[in-house]
């Protein structure tokens, strides 16, 4: 009987040491789980404010960018530049043209990248809505015209063609604005992107830049 006994309680002590093994082993995996959700969300948290630092950042460069003066850059006076649509040939005074009469259908500019030359009169109502149109001659290194082509990819409302006959290798033209680069990496490319895509010199700004001709 009093074997018994013995025997009964061992076996509850030892329930009982298991129980509080088990509850000992429960409340090291929850602290875990806590310690481990809190790390998350903190560096959640810490990483999503980097994000949006990097973010306002940005645009506070991009800001500055487009209240500086682009370097060498040439301007017309808008008022001059003719916007009437017509069906013949016109002769621009610079090359390529950044403004004037054009025909009454656009180049498409939604990113469009022309791997040949496009008419003078269907790009410059490209710029009418706000496009900015990069060209390129023989000059220009294979390497540059990628990286141009894959920001203009990227970039609503502007377009990318070679102009054989252009003063420069690289050239940026939006309405009344133009600066020849040095390299794709030139500062001015961003700059002039900023400050001119659907900027404050389109004479018709929200336009379409689908639906019109493309190549």
């Amino acid at each position: 009987m009093a074997s018994n006994k013995t025997a009964n309680a061992s076996r509850k002590a030892r329930i009982e040491e298991m129980r509080r093994a088990e509850q000992a082993r429960e409340r090291r995996t929850r602290f875990l789980v806590i310690g481990l959700s809190t790390a998350v969300v903190a560096g959640l948290v810490g990483f999503g404010s980097y994000v949006l630092l990097k973010e306002s950042e940005e645009k506070e460069q991009k800001v500055a960018q487009a209240k500086e003066p682009v370097k060498e850059e040439k301007s017309w006076d808008a008022k001059k530049l003719g916007r009437d649509h017509v069906t013949k040939a016109v002769s621009y005074p610079m090359k390529p043209p950044v403004g004037g009469d054009h025909s009454q259908v656009w180049m498409n500019c939604e990113g469009d990248v022309y791997k040949k030359a496009i008419p003078e009169v269907n790009a410059v109502h490209s710029l009418e809505h706000g496009a900015v149109w990069v060209t390129y001659n023989d000059k220009a290194s294979a390497g540059d015209v990628e990286k141009l082509a894959e920001k203009v990819g990227k970039t609503p409302y502007s377009l990318m063609s070679p102009v054989k006959d252009q003063a420069g290798a690289l050239m940026l033209s939006a309405w009344g604005k133009q600066v020849t680069v040095d390299s794709a990496t030139d500062p001015r490319v961003d700059q002039f992107f900023t400050k001119y895509v659907q900027g404050p010199q389109t004479p018709e700004p929200g336009a379409a830049c689908t639906g019109g001709m493309a190549q």
